[in-house]
């Protein structure tokens, strides 16, 4: 078994980029779980093509983030050493991501939810005074806008259809509206961003993705809940009980043979 990279000192710049990159990755895994199952072909293979553009959205930020990091002798952290070789205290991705599957209203409303906050922060990442970060959003948010449209467009259908799918998507807002409060509370980390320009706080996101979710919801005829006083806090890395078993299937098999290639 190979050991654990431990990142107990990580700056408040890896924290930021790891925040970014985890989410996606982690959403991508529970997307990748619907490989084979969706409900029709078409959306298998959406879900699919989806799952991979955010895995290659973590790749970006989780190699930045490992150059910046490093082993503290002069090398660098790679993508695959982060992904797969770092207990779950040191994740950083959302609750959000990391919640089970659950049924195809479940994943569409997660996806909307996802997709309109990577698209807001991915706009304001454009300026950001990291070159490689600037880059890497100039293509992502491209595809977060796809994401988005596909999600919102699923939603409306599945709420304004059936007795069935209308009730399924009440149950996913119920369930998933509570998470959603952690995309936008700002900490030391984001203050810390915002002042080396390198990315907004996550607060600046909070009435533009609103704005940009409510206008779903009157088309389906949804109603934005009310905020919750709860708060998850995966993004401070601690977890739900959820999260272990996502690392138990996803650092299988890099943790039981080590270096492993194709």
């Amino acid at each position: 078994m190979t050991a654990s990279i431990q990142l107990p000192h990580a700056s408040a710049e890896v924290q930021y980029l790891l925040r970014i990159g985890d989410t996606a990755l982690i959403l991508a895994q529970r997307l990748a779980e619907w490989c084979g199952h969706a409900p029709v072909l078409e959306e298998d293979i959406a879900l699919a093509n989806m799952a991979l553009d955010l895995v290659g959205q973590a790749r970006a930020l989780l190699t930045r983030a490992g150059q910046l990091e490093g082993l503290g002798d002069g090398q660098a952290l790679d993508e695959d050493q982060l992904a797969f070789l770092r207990d779950e205290r040191d994740y950083r991705n959302a609750t959000l991501a990391e919640l089970p599957r659950g049924d195809f209203a479940f994943t569409t409303l997660r996806n909307l939810f996802a997709a309109t906050w990577f698209k807001l922060l991915w706009e304001h990442l454009r300026e950001s005074t990291d070159a490689d970060l600037a880059a890497t959003a100039g293509k992502a948010v491209k595809e977060a806008r796809y994401h988005q449209q596909h999600a919102a467009d699923w939603v409306v259908r599945l709420a304004d259809g059936t007795a069935e799918s209308r009730a399924r998507t009440e149950a996913a807002l119920d369930a998933l509206w509570r998470y959603t409060p952690e995309l936008f509370d700002d900490d030391a980390v984001d203050i810390a961003a915002e002042a080396a320009g390198l990315g907004p706080r996550r607060s600046v996101l909070r009435e533009a993705w609103r704005a940009d979710v409510a206008a779903v919801f009157a088309e389906a005829g949804l109603a934005l809940p009310k905020e919750a006083a709860f708060r998850s806090t995966g993004m401070r890395g601690v977890h739900s009980e959820h999260m272990g078993f996502v690392l138990a299937e996803m650092q299988h098999l890099q943790r039981s043979f080590p270096g492993g290639v194709w």
